[in-house]
């Protein structure tokens, strides 16, 4: 008798767990965030080591992801789409399918997939943001640093914040909301910067005291230290690994944290506080050499429980003192 095993069947029966173990992580949280205004979270991220799968609900809409490998095959993906569609009766137009590679590949955050141009409107607290679900790998909010977002807000009032690699500001519209003197928003992207005005905008701010810089963060820090520019509160949040052909530069958070942070502390006021943090699965901090008062690793306190993993931690994140 044969032992092989029939792919077909195979894959639908973990479409059959995939939808199961989503459908279970639904009921759990949508009750909870639902009274907390949270429309974006996370119901699964390869939880089962056979379904290399990441599953996103943006209110209604579903983005799922594959990890994708040699192996993989064209069939796989949407067939676990229709599963979980079908477990949260979600139509097809709502569902919207990605493949997430490993390795430098990730740091290409700007690189589209599709061309809708669609963007929805989501909250998160009393917070509004436009996500695009489907023209990027990435949708214009990282719901892992909501909790980190609450915590930038927390401690805003009255200064002056640096948001860079700020992608969408969604750091800069919470640390607005709370009442910052003033934010500056700086991303190499121009089309991003773009939809960090949107962002500000949808969420009534006034953008005489918000500032939008489309520059490389290199950049941008040499120019402020030469202007005296000086900041209270800091977020840094890099890509893993990004280039830009036309300049020839390249960044490799691994290599290139330690002469990030110090360019970042230079222009801080003493007692500043600055937010690193990195999704990269293999980071080694080197920051010994900061000139800094404190440095404590806070990612426990960082990251929601949607996306708590016995496997991998979705981000690290650290809090420095000038």
């Amino acid at each position: 008798m044969s032992t092989d095993v029939n792919p077909t069947n195979h894959s639908h029966r973990q479409a059959e767990m995939l939808a199961n173990r989503v459908k279970k992580r639904f009921r759990h949280f949508y009750k909870r965030f639902s009274k907390q205004n949270i429309e974006v979270f996370r119901l699964y991220d390869w939880d089962i080591p056979e379904i290399r799968a990441v599953v996103d609900w943006y209110g209604g809409h579903l983005v799922i992801g594959e990890y994708m490998r040699r192996q993989s095959t064209a069939e796989w993906l949407p067939l676990m789409a229709r599963f979980v569609a079908d477990a949260l009766a979600v139509p097809p137009d709502r569902v919207h399918l990605k493949q997430r590679w490993a390795g430098k590949q990730d740091g290409q955050r700007y690189q589209r997939i599709d061309y809708t141009d669609q963007k929805i409107i989501l909250r998160e607290r009393d917070l509004k943001f436009l996500v695009n679900p489907s023209d990027y790998v990435d949708t214009g909010l990282f719901a892992d640093h909501r909790d980190t977002r609450q915590m930038i807000r927390d401690m805003a009032s009255g200064k002056d914040f640096l948001n860079l690699y700020c992608y969408t500001a969604s750091f800069s519209c919470y640390a607005a909301k709370g009442g910052a003197r003033s934010t500056v928003s700086v991303d190499r992207s121009e089309s991003t910067i773009g939809w960090a005005k949107k962002n500000l905008i949808l969420n009534g701010l006034d953008m005489s005291a918000h500032h939008l810089v489309h520059d490389h963060t290199f950049d941008f820090l040499e120019s402020a230290r030469r202007k005296g520019m000086r900041f209270d509160l800091a977020v840094v949040d890099p890509p893993s690994y990004s280039s830009t052909k036309t300049r020839n530069i390249t960044f490799d958070v691994l290599k290139d944290h330690p002469r990030l942070l110090k360019a970042v502390v230079a222009i801080l006021r003493p007692g500043a506080r600055l937010f690193f943090s990195t999704n990269h699965q293999d980071f080694t901090a080197r920051m010994e050499a900061l000139d800094v008062s404190q440095i404590e690793e806070i990612t426990a306190r960082t990251i929601p429980e949607d996306y708590v993993h016995k496997r991998k931690t979705i981000h690290r994140c650290w809090e420095i003192v000038v």
